[in-house]
């Protein structure tokens, strides 16, 4: 018998990427099917819904967070699983997605923290996505998420899915099943 997630457990999930087309987007939506598949009550936003201007300090300071990095705060603060498939530009975060970052952890409370996190990753390349996850788990780490060991990347993106967005390869969709199941399971078991 499988892992199923209490009804209770709320999840986060997100592709850091704005292309409609994206891999990380279609990565993204099979990672949302297993944990609904396993009882997780999922939130699956498209972050082109809580735009936010690039960071500036002296803007916050002026008017304060502005509302897409709110709506994201409130977001992420309703969860206790965050799912989050992210391309690799220039072998690291896209700037979209660390610029959300950084909006949403500001003061005065960490949304972040304590956040149980599963790494995605999709990307043409043979890395899969690899030489932009270290730089992602430490600006995830350094905002007090508790972000797995496990990580799940598909090299080739552009050749790994098939026409309905599955993954072709049997061993990728297993990798995908066992890491949302590892992180539903270590948030139930970190919960009191």
């Amino acid at each position: 018998m499988g892992y199923a997630a209490p009804m209770s457990l709320h999840v986060l999930a997100f592709a850091g990427a704005l292309r409609k087309g994206s891999f990380n987007r279609k990565l993204c939506t099979l990672a949302v099917e297993r944990a609904r598949a396993l009882g997780a009550e999922v939130d699956h936003l498209d972050l082109a819904d809580v735009t936010m201007p690039l960071y500036d300090g002296d803007l916050e300071a002026a008017t304060g967070l502005p509302p897409g990095a709110m709506e994201l705060r409130r977001r992420v603060s309703g969860a206790r699983v965050v799912l989050l498939a992210s391309p690799e530009y220039n072998a690291s975060i896209p700037g979209v997605l660390k610029n959300a970052i950084d909006w949403s952890s500001r003061p005065p409370a960490q949304v972040w923290l304590g956040k149980v996190v599963l790494l995605l990753a999709a990307s043409p390349g043979m890395a899969g996505g690899g030489r932009m996850l270290p730089d992602l788990r430490k600006v995830l780490s350094a905002v007090g998420a508790l972000v797995l060991p496990q990580q799940v990347t598909v090299a080739k993106a552009h050749e790994a899915f098939d026409e309905q967005g599955r993954l072709k390869l049997e061993t990728l969709a297993k990798d995908l099943e066992k890491g949302v199941a590892e992180a539903l399971r270590i948030a139930e078991k970190l919960d009191p």
